[in-house]
């Protein structure tokens, strides 16, 4: 706790066609511009992190890898991905993520998250 952790990860949405909208250290799919983006990093115990993501990180080693499955209910609040991170860095991934979170029909708001620990920077 209190920590900072640097990570990579992936999302992907897999009630819309298991679209990626947000890819490891490199870019994928779509007009993506850009070189390699840069890690993501919080402080645990911050809550600048969906529940989920923080949770998972909890237990694995500098250079360890996670594949979660989050429930809306451990996801984004209020279905917006603006509140707490991990936020998609591209505005293609940001588009299929917002049109997943905030869809009022019966797509699955169930996403599924890659993480790998790649520093823990101590407190």
């Amino acid at each position: 706790m209190g920590d900072t952790v640097v990570v990579d990860w992936d999302g992907y949405t897999i009630g819309y066609y298991g679209r990626i909208f947000e890819a490891r250290n490199k870019t994928k799919g779509g007009s993506f511009e850009g070189d390699d983006k840069d890690y993501f990093k919080f402080r645990i115990g911050s809550q600048e992190v969906i529940p989920a993501f923080e949770e998972a990180i909890m237990g694995i080693a500098p250079g360890g890898v996670r594949r979660i499955i989050v429930p809306p209910e451990l996801g984004y609040p209020d279905n917006d991905y603006n509140k707490k991170g991990p936020k998609p860095t591209t505005f293609s991934g940001q588009r299929a993520l917002d049109f997943v979170l905030r869809n009022q029909g019966l797509i699955d708001k169930t996403l599924l998250f890659d993480i790998e620990l790649v520093k823990i920077v101590p407190s």
